[in-house]
């Protein structure tokens, strides 16, 4: 082991912080930010929904598109990137994967002769109607800290950002 200078610590070599002293770096200007607090409760509550999600083999994105055409039967894709604020490259991919899954089905939109609706199997009926009870769970358990009306009011408060 080579010697380092009185006080440093030799490199990849851990040190204790001095006592009394806390690992908690000053973020007092960060947390006036509300983009660093929005990413902040949202690595919280994706980190749980990757988790919950785990074992119906869904992701985000997945489970918005199948939330979406559980509610809207028949929804295009044009409709289905719109709400979602996603590029239709995008959701190509993803429709292909859910129909490969059999959740989804392909079917002439009954109005435009030139669209395609977009609706759930009974498998991915079943998959989005558990999926959903256990999104509902996860959201209680990720803002349990929140009163109801905080919770409303914190959605609200977000939803004028982006709405």
């Amino acid at each position: 082991m080579r010697s380092s200078p009185k006080n440093v610590p030799a490199k990849g070599e851990l040190v204790a912080a001095p006592a009394g002293r806390s690992d908690r770096l000053d973020a007092h200007v960060l947390e006036t930010l509300v983009g660093y607090n929005a990413r902040r409760a949202w690595l919280i509550v994706s980190n749980l929904f990757a988790e919950r999600m785990a074992p119906y083999g869904l992701k985000q994105i997945d489970f918005s598109v199948l939330s979406l055409l559980a509610h809207n039967p028949g929804a295009t894709s044009r409709q289905l990137c719109s709400t979602l604020d996603i590029l239709p490259p995008n959701l190509v991919s993803l429709v292909a994967t859910l129909d490969s899954r059999g959740l989804i089905e392909r079917r002439p939109h009954p109005h435009d002769g030139r669209a395609v609706g977009l609706h759930l199997t009974s498998d991915g009926e079943a998959l989005i109607r558990e999926a959903e009870q256990a999104v509902v769970q996860l959201e209680a358990d990720a803002s349990a800290k929140l009163t109801v009306r905080e919770r409303e009011t914190l959605i609200k408060l977000l939803q004028k950002i982006y709405l």
